[in-house]
């Protein structure tokens, strides 16, 4: 999945993106409430983490923003005010949970799992086709009801391309993906992780092509 995290302090956003990276997700990193509202606009993350004190924009000045245009994305606000008024104001103001500085990245993980889990009620969490079924939810991918073993990035890049099934991706998007936005990673490594999945992907009907200078394409089974 991928994740914007919107934190002024460059140390603890940094390791709040090391967690999740590790976890397989893909992660953009930004600093002001300004840009990260552009940002949010205009790209498809999965989910939002912002601090609620950021310069130009504060973190409850952007989700009023983004649910008035209609917005659904999952956002959970970080932020030194534990108190009762401050908490409330970021539930009303359109955010999805809430969570007071300082805190343990177990818990930090433990809500995003539950945010995640909310994210798919509306279309449903296990998504089919043919054999293939992806429990977005879980992130588990199975053949036939049969697990698939598959790495953590290689689950980043076939949630990248089911999602946009039928459509090229260009190996920057994968790579984006991957490692976030402007990520400075060689070409070669989207190739390996786009073979291995090919590899891991045939038995269930699907193919992901190659498309010269231009990126890949998943054909889904129908």
């Amino acid at each position: 999945m991928r994740f914007a995290v919107v934190e002024d302090n460059e140390t603890l956003a940094n390791g709040i993106a090391h967690q999740l990276r590790d976890q397989g997700h893909s992660v953009d990193i930004l600093h002001d409430g300004g840009e990260a509202l552009d940002f949010l606009r205009q790209d498809s993350a999965d989910l939002a983490i912002l601090d609620v004190n950021l310069p130009t924009l504060s973190g409850f000045e952007i989700v009023r923003a983004l649910r008035r245009s209609e917005n659904t994305m999952p956002i959970l606000l970080l932020t030194a005010r534990g108190d009762l008024k401050d908490r409330v104001m970021g539930l009303d103001s359109g955010a999805d949970d809430y969570l007071t500085k300082p805190f343990d990245m177990e818990e930090l993980n433990a809500r995003i799992r539950a945010l995640i889990r909310r994210k798919p009620a509306e279309g449903g969490s296990i998504l089919q086709s043919g054999v293939l079924s992806y429990d977005r939810a879980g992130r588990r991918l199975q053949i036939s009801g049969e697990d698939i073993a598959i790495t953590q990035r290689e689950l980043a890049v076939f949630e990248c391309l089911f999602g946009r099934a039928g459509q090229i991706v260009s190996k920057t998007q994968i790579a984006d993906h991957l490692y976030g936005v402007g990520a400075e990673i060689e070409e070669r490594v989207v190739e390996v992780y786009v073979s291995r999945l090919r590899k891991k992907l045939s038995h269930a009907g699907v193919k992901i092509k190659a498309a010269r200078g231009l990126g890949y394409m998943m054909d889904l089974p129908e």
